[in-house]
C-alpha cells in the first residue's frame, strides 16, 4: 500500500512539471539570461522536480541485483580472429616449403628452413582446425534451442551452404585459371579454361565447412531422438590426458586405412584429422552445458602451457632426430602400422589439446575485454577465411618471377596477405546480403 502511494505521488509531480513547464519556460525566457544560463536553470529544476527518480515507478529491483545472464565471450571471437590469422599462415608456408597441398607452390631448398616451416604447420595442423570445430559447436546447442530444428537448418543451410556452393562455383574455378595462366604460364583466356575445366566440387579450403555442415545435420538428426545433454563436470588435468591418448589411439587404427594425405575427392576431407575434430566438436557441446569454459583455471593453463612447450620444443625435433639416426623412412609417419605413425599421433594429441587448454585459459583472461579492431575483424573472421586462398595466391603469384629467395618471399607474403585478407573480408561484407550469410 505504501509503495502504490509513494508511486501515485510520483505520478503527480511527473504530471504538475509537465504541466507547469508551459509558464516556467517563457518566464525564463523573459529574464534575458544567456541561452546557456537558462538551459542549465531548466536542467537545475527539472532535476529538482524529479528527485523521486522516475525508476521508483517500476516494481523494486533491490532484494535481487541485476545481472547479465547472457555475458559477451568476447574472448572466443577473437580468438577465432587469431585462428583465422594462423590459417593464411599456414597455407604461406605450405606455398614456400612446408609440407601440405596448396594450389602454387615455390619450396626453398634450404633444410633448416624447411625443419622449421615443417615444425609450424605441424603444430597449427595439432590443434587450430580442432579448435575451429569446438569453438563452432560451443554455439550449436543455444541455437537449436532458439531457433527450433527447422529454423536451425535452414540458417545452417543458408550460412554454410551458400559459400560453399559459390566457392566451388566461383572462386575455385578462378584459382586454377591464375595457376593455369600466370603459374604455368599458358596463354589462354578465362573462357577457354573454363571449356576444359572439370573440377566443379571443389571445396578447397572451405572443406571446414562442408564437414561442419555435416556435423551440424548429424546434430539434428540426433537432437530428434535423444535429448544429448549430459551433466558432468571439467575434467582434471589427468582426464584431458587421457582424452588425448584416447584420440591418439583412435587416429593410428584411422591412418591404417586412411594415411596423411589422402583425401575425399571433392569434399577434401583428410579423414587422418577427423577423430580429433568429431571429438573435438562433441567437447564444444558439452562444454556449453556444463560451461566448462567457466571453470578454466589460470593454473591449469599454465600446466598445460609448458606442456605444450615441450612437446614443440623437445618432442618434434626428438622424433626426426630418432628417425634420421635409425634410418627410418619419413613416409612411415604418414600412418601404418609402425611406431613412427603412432608416436607422431601421441605428439598431435598431445601437444593439440594442451594448446587449445592453455590458448583458452589465457584468451579469457587477457582477451576478454571488448576491443573495436577486434571486433570487426571478428565479424569479418568468417569471409576473411573464405577469401583468403585468393590473397595468398595471387601475392604468391604476383611475386614469383622476382629473383628472390623463396623465404624472402614468405618475409615478403606473409604480412600482405594477412592484411589483405581482412581487408577484402571486411569489404565483401559490405556486399548487401553478405553479411545476412557470413
Amino acid at each position: 500500500m505504501k509503495e502504490t502511494l509513494y508511486r501515485i505521488g510520483a505520478l503527480l509531480k511527473l504530471n504538475w512539471l509537465l504541466c507547469s513547464s508551459r509558464i516556467i519556460i517563457p518566464a525564463i525566457n523573459r529574464c534575458g539570461l544567456p541561452i546557456s544560463h537558462r538551459y542549465l536553470y531548466l536542467l537545475l529544476l527539472v532535476k529538482k522536480s524529479t528527485s523521486f527518480h522516475i525508476a521508483s515507478m517500476l516494481p523494486s529491483t533491490t532484494s535481487s541485483p541485476v545481472t547479465n545472464p547472457h555475458p559477451k565471450i568476447n574472448y572466443l571471437d577473437y580468438t577465432r580472429v587469431l585462428l583465422t590469422l594462423l590459417v593464411i599462415l599456414h597455407h604461406v608456408c605450405i606455398t614456400y616449403g612446408a609440407p601440405g597441398g596448396w594450389y602454387f607452390r615455390q619450396p626453398t631448398t634450404q633444410l633448416a628452413a624447411l625443419f622449421g616451416l615443417t615444425l609450424f604447420v605441424a603444430t597449427n595442423q595439432s590443434f587450430f582446425m580442432g579448435l575451429f570445430f569446438l569453438l563452432s559447436a560451443y554455439f550449436v546447442e543455444p541455437s537449436y534451442q532458439r531457433k527450433g530444428a527447422r529454423a536451425f537448418v535452414v540458417d545452417r543451410l543458408k550460412r554454410l551452404g551458400i559459400p560453399l556452393v559459390f566457392y566451388s562455383l566461383v572462386l575455385s574455378p578462378i584459382l586454377n585459371f591464375l595457376i593455369y595462366r600466370y603459374g604455368h604460364h599458358q596463354k589462354a583466356t578465362f573462357g577457354q579454361f573454363l571449356t576444359g575445366y572439370d573440377d566443379w566440387i571443389d571445396s578447397g579450403v572451405l572443406w571446414f565447412v562442408a564437414a561442419l555442415l555435416l556435423f551440424n545435420l548429424l546434430y539434428v538428426l540426433l537432437r530428434q531422438r535423444y535429448s544429448l545433454h549430459y551433466v558432468t563436470k571439467l575434467p582434471p588435468m589427468s582426464g584431458i590426458l587421457l582424452f588425448a591418448l584416447v584420440i591418439s589411439a583412435v587416429s593410428f587404427l584411422v591412418r591404417l586405412v586412411f594415411p596423411v594425405g589422402w583425401v575425399i575427392p571433392g569434399l577434401g576431407f583428410q579423414l587422418c584429422y577427423f577423430p580429433q575434430y568429431i571429438a573435438l566438436f562433441a567437447v564444444g557441446i558439452v562444454a556449453r552445458q556444463n560451461k566448462w569454459l567457466d571453470g578454466l583455471s589460470r593454473q591449469e593453463g599454465k600446466r598445460f602451457s609448458w606442456l605444450a612447450l615441450g612437446c614443440v620444443g623437445i618432442g618434434f625435433p626428438l622424433l626426426f632426430v630418432v628417425s634420421t639416426k635409425l634410418g627410418l623412412s619419413m613416409k612411415n609417419f604418414s600412418g601404418g602400422w609402425n611406431s613412427q605413425s603412432l608416436f607422431l599421433c601421441l605428439w598431435e594429441q598431445l601437444t593439440g589439446i594442451s594448446i587449445s587448454v592453455a590458448l583458452l585459459s589465457y584468451s579469457k583472461r587477457y582477451w576478454n575485454e571488448k576491443n573495436m579492431l577486434l571486433d570487426k575483424l571478428a565479424r569479418s573472421a568468417y569471409s576473411t577465411y573464405i577469401f583468403h586462398p585468393l590473397i595468398v595466391v595471387g601475392l604468391s603469384l604476383l611475386v614469383a618471377g622476382l629473383a628472390l629467395d623463396p623465404l624472402l618471399k614468405l618475409g615478403l607474403v606473409a604480412p600482405l596477405a594477412i592484411i589483405g585478407s581482412f581487408l577484402v573480408g571486411r569489404l565483401v561484407l559490405m556486399i548487401p546480403g553478405a553479411d545476412t550469410v557470413l
